[in-house]
């Protein structure tokens, strides 16, 4: 079967799609036939070499964590994510790919391959920090810092149908699109620092900068996550922040389950939310999705198909 991996940690040009033996499930695990796989900001991190302390230094390495596709041996379309933790030699850019039963779920109908592919890290990310890390109830203001990207354009949709008053901050281009979204405020991040921010119960941040201070915009009672602590800045303000036991800045790793792919698929049920997918890109263009990931204009989620 055909699968991108590297040989060498680096830019995209280190990606090749190479021909492998076609994986096959074990006690508890699936086969699926992969229709469409996301391009995610952490495998370019992973190709560079960022996390080679826990990726290590055995080559080849594959990249993709996201897949929609057919379980083989049932029929049934699925959605799911291989597991983040794993040194695997494939990953879901790739024609297969065995993962535990309990990481995948019956993919919701409405959606395309491209769509559900799209929406399995960005998705369960979001739900995971409103629903299950932060517990956002309804009228509480809530701030999303980051909120035109992948995993920001769904906590404004989610935290909208969660009932949530909704502060968005992002670019100037972005502020129509996430109004779209369900936001009740936008706002050009460029124009504003934190103090010019009125508190919030709850902030969700998806950027990693100034985590302390954004901190001290919270409420009496406020709670804040962050999804990106990949800098030592952002790890030493997550430590520090202890100190301030239930204000502290939270953060969270997502594999989700199949429970939680459920819980999402009910939200695409109603209409809650719903994935933008920016550019698709066949299997073999791997190395142009991940120099796409840092193009300027680059917005929503970029999908490859085998």
């Amino acid at each position: 079967m055909a699968a991108a991996q590297f040989q060498r940690y680096g830019g995209p040009e280190v990606l090749e799609l190479t021909t492998v033996p076609r994986p096959s499930a074990g006690s508890g695990e699936v086969l699926v036939k992969v229709e469409a796989a996301a391009v995610n900001h952490h495998d370019a991190v992973v190709r560079s070499g960022t996390l080679k302390i826990v990726t290590g230094r055995r080559f080849p390495l594959g990249v993709g964590l996201d897949f929609a596709g057919t379980d083989l041996s049932t029929g049934t379309p699925v959605w799911g994510m291989v597991s983040p933790k794993s040194g695997h030699v494939t990953g879901s850019a790739a024609e297969y790919v065995v993962v535990p039963a309990d990481r995948v779920a019956r993919m919701p109908a409405a959606l395309t391959w491209t769509d559900a592919a799209a929406l399995v890290t960005s998705g369960t990310t979001a739900l995971t920090a409103l629903r299950d890390v932060t517990r956002v109830r309804p009228g509480e203001r809530v701030l999303i810092r980051g909120a035109a990207g992948t995993v920001g354009m769904v906590a404004v949709q989610l935290a909208a149908a969660l009932g949530a008053h909704v502060a968005a901050l992002a670019g100037a281009k972005d502020l129509d699109f996430v109004r779209s979204l369900g936001a009740h405020e936008v706002i050009d991040y460029r124009t504003v620092t934190s103090v010019d921010l009125e508190p919030s119960d709850v902030i969700v941040d998806t950027t990693g900068t100034d985590l302390l201070a954004y901190r001290r915009r919270l409420k009496r009672g406020g709670r804040m996550v962050t999804i990106n602590f990949g800098s030592a800045k952002a790890m030493t303000a997550i430590a520090a922040s202890t100190v301030f036991g239930e204000q502290r800045v939270r953060t969270f790793s997502s594999y989700p389950d199949t429970r939680l792919l459920d819980d999402l698929a009910g939200h695409v049920a109603t209409g809650s939310v719903w994935p933008t997918v920016d550019t698709i890109f066949p299997l073999h263009r791997i190395a142009d999705a991940h120099r796409a990931l840092t193009e300027p204009g680059h917005r929503g989620k970029l999908v490859l198909v085998p």
